[in-house]
């Protein structure tokens, strides 16, 4: 697990290999992260987009921007957590991800971002 804080909002992402299918006569490997935000500060706030940068190490790097988060936009009063589960495929057994959330401060009403740490997404059988 990584863990960032940014602003007072933790952020922490554990990441899973799922396993590997055949789309389109090529064999892609499954991933799943799990992310935690914890509001640490003293303000509400609210996650309103997110940005991320996928590197698969076969493949370019491919940046993925988007309102919320699975549909979503979370507001988080002060102590307050929102999990969510996604995942992604890369044609590689390794790549990592890593991005941010926008959100808006309820108190100053001025938008901010909160790092998401690098994470790793590798496969345990092709690791030495």
């Amino acid at each position: 697990m990584v863990t960032q804080i940014t602003r007072g909002i933790k952020i922490s992402v554990l990441s899973n290999f799922e396993g590997t299918y055949f789309k389109n006569h090529k064999l892609h490997f499954a991933f799943s992260y799990e992310i935690t935000i914890e509001n640490h500060s003293k303000d509400s706030v609210q996650l309103t987009s997110r940005h991320w940068e996928i590197f698969d190490s076969l493949n370019e790097i491919e940046i993925v921007d988007g309102e919320g988060v699975i549909g979503k936009k979370p507001v988080l009063k002060p102590g307050e957590t929102h999990i969510y589960s996604s995942g992604c495929l890369l044609s590689s057994p390794h790549g990592s991800m890593q991005g941010y959330f926008n959100m808006i401060n309820f108190t100053s009403t001025k938008l901010f971002k909160v790092i998401v740490p690098t994470f790793k997404l590798n496969a345990p059988f092709a690791l030495n």
